[in-house]
C-alpha cells in the first residue's frame, strides 16, 4: 500500500480522465510536495492537509494550450498576459506560437517564461522579427527577414524553452514571395530537429487568390511535401482561403495522405474557426490531434481594470476579429458540439500536446512523480449557444468551464476576465 502520510492536497471524488494512464472514472488524486503522489479509486482522507471535494467535476492532467500568444507588449496587440490565458483560465501550460524570434527570445525568457506561474514554452518564429503585427507590416516577413543559421543556433541553445518552429503558408506570403519562406522555415525545423507548426489561411495583408498567379487552393499541396513526420498543420477549419476545405467546398485531396505519413493537425481555434467548414472536414475523417485556442488581443476582449477607460482603436479592418471572450475549455465545447466525444477531446489538450513537444515524461498525464499540474472543470449539461467568427450558431448540450487548476501543487482559481459566460439557448 502506498504511504500517503504528509499528503498536501487530496482531490476527492472527481471524474478523472488521464488518456496517458488509461484512467476514465471516479478516482482520488493525492498531491505531495508539488507532485502527484497517487491516483486511486479511493484514498482515505486521513493525513491530508487539505481535502478538496471535486465530486461532479472533471479532473484532467493540467491542460496544455498549443496555440497561445503571450509575448505581452512586445508583439503589439497580439500578446495577452500569460497567466490570464494560463492558470487563471484553468490551463497549466501555454505554448506561444511564433511570438519570440532568435533576436527576442532572451526577453521572452526573462520577462514572460520565468516570472509566469503558468508553464510557458515557445515555438520560435522563423522570422527575425518574430510575431509582430505582420498584417500591418508584411514586408518584414519576406525571405530577407529570415536567418536560417541564427534561428537554428538559437533553437538548439534553448531546448528547455523552444519546442518547435513557427512558419506561415498563406496566400499573402505566396503572392509576394512564392514558397521560399516556407522552404526556409522547413529547413530550420529539420536542422534543429524540431516540429514545424504551419499556419494555413490568409494572414499577411489579405491579397486575393490569383494575385501574381498564385492560387490559395494549391498552397497545401505545395507545402506538405516540405514537411516531416510530427510537423503540424494549423487552422484546418479556417474560414479564410488556403485551408483544408477549398473554395469549391471540398476537403483537399492531399490531407488524408499527409495524415497517414505522420503529420499532425492543430485546431488553432481563434479567429479562423468555422463550424461550417469544420463539419465538412470532420465528416471526411479529419480529427485534430491537438486543440490550440489561439487567443490574442485582436480576437479576445480584455476588460480594463476598474476605473480605467476602455481602449479604442481606429483601425479595425483586420482579419482577426473573433470571440469577445474565449478560453481553451470553450474550444473543447466547440469540438464536442461538432460531434466529437469528451474522450476524443481530452487527449487534444493533455497527452497529445505533450507528445507534440516531446515532454511526455513530465507533463500531460496524472502519473506518480509528475509535477502536480491538474485542471479541474465544471461539466454543464443543458442547451448552450455557441457561435463562430462567421456568426454561425450551434447549440451545445455540454459546456465545459474551468473551476480551478493546480500548477505544481499550487491552486489557482479560474478568475480570468476573458472567460466567457454561459449563454443558454
Amino acid at each position: 500500500m502506498v504511504d500517503l502520510a504528509g499528503t498536501d492536497i487530496l482531490l476527492k471524488g472527481g471524474h478523472v480522465i488521464c488518456p496517458a494512464s488509461g484512467i476514465d472514472g471516479i478516482h482520488d488524486v493525492a498531491i505531495r510536495d508539488g507532485r502527484i503522489a497517487a491516483v486511486e479509486p479511493s484514498i482515505p482522507p486521513a493525513g491530508a492537509a487539505e481535502v478538496i471535494d471535486v465530486s461532479g467535476k472533471l479532473v484532467l492532467p493540467g491542460m496544455i494550450d498549443t496555440h497561445g500568444h503571450v509575448y505581452q507588449y512586445v508583439t503589439g496587440r497580439f500578446g495577452l498576459a500569460p497567466d490570464m490565458v494560463g492558470v487563471d483560465s484553468g490551463v497549466t501550460t501555454v505554448i506561444d506560437q511564433g511570438g519570440p524570434s532568435c533576436m527576442t527570445l532572451p526577453g521572452f525568457r526573462k520577462f514572460i517564461a520565468e516570472p509566469s506561474q503558468t508553464r510557458i514554452y515557445a515555438f520560435l518564429s522563423a522570422y527575425l522579427v518574430g510575431g509582430l503585427e505582420g498584417h500591418y507590416y508584411p514586408n518584414l516577413y519576406s525571405p530577407d527577414g529570415v536567418d536560417i543559421d541564427a534561428t537554428v543556433r538559437s533553437a538548439i541553445a534553448n531546448r528547455d524553452l523552444v519546442r518547435g518552429i513557427k512558419g506561415h503558408a498563406e496566400i499573402g506570403g505566396f503572392a509576394r514571395w512564392g514558397i521560399r519562406v516556407m522552404e526556409m522555415a522547413a529547413e530550420i525545423a529539420r536542422r534543429a530537429e524540431l516540429p514545424l507548426y504551419v499556419h494555413f489561411g490568409t494572414l499577411w495583408g489579405l491579397p486575393e487568390s490569383g494575385a501574381n498567379g498564385e492560387d490559395a487552393d494549391t498552397i497545401l499541396e505545395r507545402v506538405i511535401p516540405l514537411l516531416k513526420e510530427g510537423d503540424v498543420l494549423a487552422h484546418p477549419f479556417t474560414r479564410h482561403p488556403g485551408g483544408f476545405v477549398n473554395q469549391q467546398g471540398e476537403v483537399h485531396h492531399v490531407i488524408r495522405a499527409a495524415l497517414d505519413r505522420g503529420l499532425k493537425v492543430d485546431v488553432g481555434h481563434g479567429s479562423h474557426f468555422s463550424y461550417r467548414l469544420a463539419k465538412k472536414a470532420i465528416s471526411a475523417g479529419v480529427v485534430p490531434h491537438t486543440l490550440g485556442a489561439d487567443m490574442h488581443g485582436y480576437n479576445t476582449h480584455v476588460p480594463p481594470p476598474a476605473g480605467t477607460p476602455e481602449a479604442h482603436y481606429d483601425d479595425e479592418n483586420h482579419p482577426f476579429k473573433g470571440q469577445a471572450r474565449f478560453s481553451l475549455t470553450q474550444a473543447m465545447s466547440s469540438m464536442m458540439a461538432l460531434g466529437l466525444s469528451l474522450a476524443d477531446v481530452v487527449p487534444m489538450v493533455t497527452s497529445n500536446p505533450a507528445q507534440m513537444i516531446g515532454l511526455t515524461d513530465r507533463i500531460g498525464a496524472l502519473k506518480v512523480g509528475y509535477a502536480a499540474d491538474v485542471s479541474v472543470l465544471d461539466d454543464h449539461r443543458g442547451r448552450f449557444l455557441l457561435r463562430d467568427n462567421e456568426d454561425t450558431r450551434v447549440i451545445a448540450e455540454r459546456l465545459l468551464t474551468p473551476a480551478f487548476c493546480l500548477r505544481a501543487g499550487k491552486r489557482f482559481d479560474a478568475k480570468a476576465p476573458i472567460l466567457p459566460q454561459a449563454v443558454a439557448a
